[in-house]
């Protein structure tokens, strides 16, 4: 069974930083892309970010390029976001995703709340 277990969300005030962590297991997580998606309070799915299996590809939604960085640490199966220069607008329940665009799974959800 595919799991994945998101943690690191909280609040955090506009301007600050936070890195999210999503544990896989169930799959061969070094074989499969992964991605972050995000929903916003009474907003639908948004992609975030997508990184290969090899780390060697990465990409970014405009809304979050050059803020965000995605990375994986396949010996541990394991999928970060370091979410820096956060804004209001990055409030939202942020899933990782198995495979690109919004995933063939998500995990719960880990809550990021950015407000003063």
């Amino acid at each position: 069974e595919v799991q994945l277990v998101e943690s690191g969300g909280g609040l955090v005030q506009p301007g600050g930083s936070l890195r999210l962590s999503c544990a896989a297991s169930g799959f061969t997580f070094s074989s499969s892309a992964m991605s972050w998606v995000r929903q916003a309070p009474g907003k639908g799915l948004e992609w975030v970010s997508f990184i290969n299996r090899e780390s060697s590809t990465t990409l970014y939604a405009d809304s979050v390029k050059g803020r965000f960085t995605i990375s994986r640490d396949n010996a541990k199966n394991t999928l970060y976001l370091q979410m820096n220069s956060l804004k209001s607008e990055d409030t939202a329940l942020y899933y990782c995703a198995r495979g690109s665009g919004l995933g063939t799974s998500r995990g719960q959800g880990t809550l990021v709340t950015v407000s003063s």
